[in-house]
């Protein structure tokens, strides 16, 4: 996984509606996408162009038509190398406080 590329993809305001709409409606055209944005259709394109480079989007040909799928696996992988190792001690802490409250012997 590139990070360096899902951070930048991720710092767009654009790009994270983009996959808002994808994670509520997977599988949507870039017309349908297009739709209640106030861009061209080719800067959308251009977004979820980004969005494919850091595999945060995966595509899917249909007859003539290609479909966005969301691949939150990069997102995912993210959260637990930066977000989960600074939830470890406050759910320790609030472990052993239940221990201490409920007067079990804790380590």
């Amino acid at each position: 996984m590139n990070e360096d590329a899902v951070f930048r993809a991720l710092a767009d305001a654009s790009r994270r509606l983009l996959l808002d709409w994808l994670h509520a409606e997977n599988g949507q055209t870039l017309n349908e996408l297009c739709q209640g944005l106030d861009m061209t259709r080719q800067a959308v394109a251009k977004h979820l162009s980004i969005l494919q480079d850091a595999n945060l989007v995966s595509v899917r040909r249909q007859g003539r038509e290609k479909l966005h799928f969301i691949n939150p696996v990069p997102i995912n992988e993210i959260a637990e190398r930066w977000i989960g190792k600074f939830e470890r001690p406050r759910l320790s802490a609030l472990s052993a406080l239940k221990k201490t409250l409920e007067g079990e012997k804790h380590d």
